[in-house]
């Protein structure tokens, strides 16, 4: 199902940049539900949420991919929907990593760390196609996003 099929999503901007900086947004998709800021990432391996610490120590969430620590990504994400939210103000924003090649298990695989989304196309797709409910008028809200973050 791809992003941008209207049946699916009431409206999806691709590739725009951040006003500031040099940075982009890979996806910005609205949906009566509210925003979702995606950034779709092309990597090899299996993405797993390693927890560390607990009871002794401070709790330590970790997105690792195969075996390499890529928790930056969450914060990137972090840092997007942040930029978002300045604009929208009430309207719920939120994160998805979106691993295009990684090598998911054939049941569940998907999960959240620090309230980011991290799944593959399929499930992302399912994600927002359930995103009905909410008062947000997309049409207005695509109107306000796409002014202030412009094409890249």
């Amino acid at each position: 199902m791809p992003l941008d099929n209207p049946t699916y999503i009431s409206a999806v901007l691709h590739d725009r940049r951040i006003p500031g900086s040099k940075a982009n947004i890979d996806h910005i998709a609205i949906t009566p539900g509210g925003i979702w800021v995606i950034d779709a990432k092309r990597y090899k391996g299996r993405p797993e949420l390693k927890i560390e610490g607990g009871i002794l120590r401070p709790r330590v969430e970790k997105l690792l991919v195969g075996r390499r620590d890529c928790t930056k990504l969450v914060d990137g994400v972090l840092k997007q929907v942040d930029v978002v939210r300045d604009l929208v103000g009430d309207v719920p924003v939120t994160g998805a990593l979106c691993f295009i090649e990684a090598d998911w298990p054939l049941i569940g695989g998907a999960f959240s760390t620090h309230g980011v989304h991290v799944l593959w196309p399929k499930r992302l797709a399912k994600v927002l196609i359930e995103q009905t409910a909410g008062d947000v008028d997309v049409a207005a809200m695509r109107e306000a996003v796409a002014s202030r973050f412009k094409s890249a």
